[in-house]
């Protein structure tokens, strides 16, 4: 099962490279790395998409409390939240096919940020599902390139599951 881990980190040089280390030496893969600015000045929200069954990522979570840097770590796999990824996707776009690139962008709500004489480049937010499902929709155009932030996550203070209201919808 994939995990998603939310960790608070003192903004200070050297932090990504302990954990990314810690994860190393234990064999661990890391799917996704978000790093950025948290709300506090000097503290950084690193969001990780980790593979494991909940013991490994128990063991992981005391580790990371381990290295001096980490504030806080949480599990937020099974907590409702926004999730949001960015992606830029390098598509063949001749003059035949423009427009059916243009019109999928449009149903995805992607932006055409580039444009060559025979590709067009998309920029593409929202759910990391929402990325799979454009990539496999362009595919047959001709993918020359893509470049993603990996995912970032906060929990919704609303405390609303969107994905369980996704599986009430489908099933009416």
């Amino acid at each position: 099962m994939k995990h998603t881990l939310s960790v608070l980190v003192e903004d200070e040089a050297g932090v990504l490279s302990r954990i990314s280390s810690l994860f190393a030496r234990r064999g661990f893969n890391i799917e996704s790395l978000a790093v950025g600015p948290a709300e506090q000045g000097g503290v950084s929200r690193i969001t990780m998409v980790v593979p494991g069954d909940d013991r490994v990522i128990e063991q992981l979570t005391k580790q990371l409390y381990k290295l001096v840097n980490v504030l806080k770590v949480l599990d937020i796999t099974e907590t409702p939240c926004v999730e949001r990824e960015l992606m830029l996707v390098k598509v063949n776009a001749t003059s035949s096919n423009r427009s059916e690139v243009i019109e999928i962008s449009q149903i995805f709500r992607a932006r055409v940020v580039d444009v060559a004489e025979d590709s067009l480049t998309l920029e593409v937010v929202g759910d990391p599902g929402k990325m799979v499902a454009i990539v496999q929709v362009l595919q047959k155009f001709g993918l020359r390139e893509i470049a993603r932030t990996g995912k970032i996550s906060l929990p919704r203070e609303s405390g609303v599951n969107t994905e369980l209201l996704k599986s009430l919808e489908a099933k009416v």
